[in-house]
């Protein structure tokens, strides 16, 4: 029997499929970021009744906690694309495996992700919601990896700017495991 995927050394130390991460942000700081993201959006859309468009799966957590600190009313609607696979390192190839439900037209449009690193799977969204017709567009990403960013992006909502790194935790995956973890954790060589 092959060992567990993820394993709990301590509260700041694991391993997922046998790396060893560390606590990089914790659970309490990215509460707080959240809720100030969530009174800036408030804000920002008020009487504007936005459609938060979260990108699956990563982003699924993010945004449940964001739509949370959202004080006015928003829907939601969800699409997945694929660029990772098992990787460490984005492929920089995008497809498109789930399309959004919603009419967009002439709405307010927030689209969640977990992270912007590459920036090639949100310029392909921005360029497949465009021809919608929102009113506006906007983007919400609870990290950035500026560094590695090939492509000129406008992020309006960050959570954090972080720097090259391996994440995993609070929905970001190594092979689909470790997106449960309340914290963010990176390699712990980095």
């Amino acid at each position: 029997m092959s060992p567990p995927a993820l394993e709990h050394h301590s509260d700041d130390h694991i391993s997922v499929r046998g790396e060893p991460f560390r606590v990089y942000i914790d659970r309490d700081r990215l509460a707080r970021r959240v809720e100030a993201l969530g009174e800036q959006i408030s804000q920002d859309y008020e009487g504007l009744r936005p459609i938060l468009i979260g990108v699956l799966n990563g982003a699924y957590i993010f945004l449940a906690d964001l739509m949370r600190a959202i004080r006015i009313d928003c829907e939601v609607d969800f699409m997945k694309l694929s660029s990772y696979g098992a990787e460490q390192i984005s492929s920089g190839t995008v497809r498109s495996l789930k399309e959004i439900d919603a009419d967009i037209e002439g709405r307010h449009v927030i689209i969640v992700e977990d992270i912007v690193d590459t920036g090639l799977s949100m310029q392909y969204i921005l360029d497949a919601l465009s021809h919608e017709q929102p009113a506006s567009m906007q983007v919400a990403t609870m990290l950035h990896k500026a560094a590695a960013t090939k492509v000129d992006l406008e992020l309006r909502y960050v959570g954090f700017e972080i720097d090259n790194l391996f994440v995993v935790g609070y929905g970001l995956d190594y092979g689909q495991v470790g997106r449960n973890l309340k914290d963010i954790f990176i390699l712990d060589r980095e």
